[in-house]
């Protein structure tokens, strides 16, 4: 980062941010790519990409760019979100999914369908292939386009031992997350066609992505993504480790664990969390909420944490 080259990316003369750029496009299947600072970006400049006001886009409604970005296409670019029930591992039922596409000319009713958005992983669940591509199909025959939240998508990727561009395939734009497991500080980059980025890079510009000399972070993306993407698998080996050790602490118990999330419930008192988290504290292992946790594996967590985190978990069920 200390050494990479910089320019102004505004105005595309930033080497390391091309580069970049570049590198996760090939890497992905597409053509080219937009750099942005945050997922959360990615995701909004990719939907207003594809969507004008009064057009909507369906999206399950636990799914990130629904949930959890501020309702920012709906605040920013007046694009409704039509959010679909979500099962359990993720998916969405297909014949829900495609009743709520709204039939076209609608008489004025209904927003215009215009965008299927797809997270994988996710909570750490991998998307069945043959679910995607049912699901684009649909999207495809009904004429909507396709984004895929991919933040953690390389983690899909190395689960099913096959390629980042396997996960991306049939999807018109994917966000990719560089922090997450790959670990890089920041960043996130959406690829696509040539067309729909430049209209994202625009969007980018408006909403306030665009940046100068933004090659230092560029540099740590390109890093992340020529080596950190093989080692996710040590990510999930070790959820696997924890999910294990937490299932045998009393009143713990874990509720399932996919890649490199384990997710656990503790049976203590709401009144008692508090106590909890703060032998947690103690330990070195910072928490938030309670009693539910969501604990999640990355390149900062090496075996020595697995052992540190099972042991601070059982100290503090035994202390409440």
């Amino acid at each position: 980062m200390a050494t990479a080259d910089v320019g102004d990316d505004v105005f595309g003369e930033d080497p390391t941010i091309n580069r970049l750029e570049s590198l996760a496009a090939s890497m992905l299947g597409k053509e080219t790519g937009v750099f942005v600072p945050s997922g959360t970006q990615s995701n909004l400049i990719g939907i207003l990409a594809h969507c004008a006001r009064g057009d909507e886009y369906l999206v399950g409604q636990r799914a990130h760019c629904y949930k959890w970005e501020g309702g920012g296409a709906a605040v920013l670019g007046s694009v409704q979100p039509q959010p679909i029930e979500m099962l359990d591992d993720g998916t969405m039922d297909l014949e829900v999914l495609a009743g709520y596409i709204k039939p076209q000319p609608s008489l004025n009713h209904f927003a215009t369908s215009r965008l299927l958005a797809l997270e994988n992983t996710h909570d750490g669940q991998v998307l069945p292939q043959t679910y995607v591509k049912a699901a684009q199909d649909i999207a495809r025959e009904a004429g909507l386009a396709t984004h895929l939240d991919g933040a953690r998508l390389f983690n899909a990727a190395v689960a099913q031992n096959i390629s980042g561009a396997d996960i991306a395939e049939g999807f018109d734009t994917v966000s990719m997350c560089l922090s997450k497991g790959l670990g890089a500080p920041v960043g996130s980059v959406l690829v696509g066609p040539e067309e729909l980025i430049h209209q994202a890079r625009r969007w980018r510009k408006m909403v306030g992505g665009g940046m100068r000399q933004a090659g230092i972070l560029a540099a740590a993306g390109i890093y992340a993504l020529e080596n950190n993407v093989d080692r996710l698998a040590d990510d999930h080996r070790r959820a696997n480790d924890l999910e294990n050790g937490l299932q045998a602490i009393d009143r713990v118990s874990v509720e399932y664990r996919a890649t490199n999330m384990v997710f656990v419930t503790v049976d203590i008192a709401v009144d008692a969390v508090d106590s909890f988290n703060d032998v947690l504290t103690d330990a070195g292992i910072a928490v938030r909420g309670g009693p539910s946790y969501r604990l999640v594996t990355h390149l900062g967590i090496d075996d020595e944490a697995i052992t540190s985190t099972i042991d601070a978990f059982a100290q503090a069920a035994g202390s409440v």
